[in-house]
């Protein structure tokens, strides 16, 4: 593994609802980053074509509304498959940058019926190559109405020059099997995308990080409520809503608590840093959380990596 790495987190806003000027977007930002030297660059929670914070889609309990429905399909129409078109402009991108890149999106079903929709983060290499993905385990709270539950089949950590980097998104993050999963796979730079601005989730990944004795990208947007396009069915939604959506709040988080980049707030920007890899193995000297501090003859882990699929049909 090598000694060092400079990363970029980049703290930014989609193009609302516009996946193909939200990728233009995306392609500027890592040629940006990959001219400041950066080898890993990473993106927000469902970056491609936003989370839609304060949105409703015309959904109460018990009732859809029509408009609503428009406004989802156009979300739906706006997500990108996985492989596909999307990926391999990202792909290039990456090649041209020479740059892993780790990236939020709002991921369409192609297996099924293509109705489906999952909080996804995909692993593209300085290659271009699609590395992999992983699909978000649970949608929290409202965030249901718009995604589908991913599985274990998509739980990767992936070994690279610079160390073996995996992903969990948001409040995966409060899962501690889910967490336990990512170290006994050995991560060391662990990747958490998320849209949670409160101070509070500082103390997450921070905690992150000395559990599992390995760097911490956190990586949130910066949106304000002008960037909404006006013409959505439930704009109305958002005439309570503070005019800063999200603060952002990326940072990124030594082995042992410390911060390595201090959070950035109330602005867009690439946040660049210079990791030293070697601070893994001085933090493991007392803690090594799947190592010498591990009891697996008390306690086990059993994940299950099987796909989730539907139901069989046999005639």
């Amino acid at each position: 593994m090598n000694e060092s790495v400079r990363v970029a987190v980049i703290q930014a806003a989609p193009i609302i609802m516009n996946r193909d000027a939200t990728i233009e977007k995306a392609v500027s930002l890592i040629k940006s980053a990959g001219e400041s030297g950066a080898q890993i660059v990473v993106f927000p929670e469902a970056f491609i074509p936003a989370y839609p914070r304060g949105l409703s889609f015309g959904t109460v309990i018990g009732n859809r509304t029509e408009e609503g429905r428009k406004d989802w399909y156009r979300y739906w129409e706006n997500s990108i498959t996985v492989p596909g078109e999307e990926t391999e402009q990202l792909g290039e991108a990456a090649r041209e940058a020479g740059v892993y890149l780790i990236m939020g999106v709002t991921e369409r079903d192609q297996e099924y019926s293509g109705g489906t929709l999952y909080c996804s983060v995909i692993f593209i290499g300085p290659d271009g190559s699609l590395m992999g993905k992983h699909r978000k385990l649970k949608p929290t709270a409202a965030e249901r109405i718009v995604w589908g539950e991913g599985d274990g089949s998509t739980l990767p950590v992936f070994k690279t020059p610079y160390g073996k980097i995996g992903a969990l998104i948001c409040w995966e993050n409060y899962m501690p099997l889910a967490r336990a999963a990512m170290y006994a796979q050995g991560i060391q730079l662990y990747i958490a995308p998320t849209a949670d601005a409160r101070e509070s989730w500082q103390s997450t990944i921070r905690h992150i990080a000395m559990e599992g004795r390995c760097f911490v990208l956190s990586c949130n947007q910066f949106v304000t409520k002008e960037m909404y396009p006006t013409d959505l069915a439930c704009y109305g939604d958002l005439d309570s809503a503070p005019e800063v959506m999200s603060n952002g709040g990326s940072t990124i988080v030594g082995p042992l608590g410390d911060y390595v980049a201090e959070p950035v707030w109330g602005k867009e920007e690439i946040i660049l840093a210079d990791l030293d890899l070697k601070q893994i193995a001085y933090s493991q000297f007392d803690f090594d959380v799947v190592g010498h501090y591990a009891r697996p003859d008390v306690f086990k882990l059993e994940v299950n990596e099987e796909k989730k699929g539907i139901i069989e049909w046999k005639k």
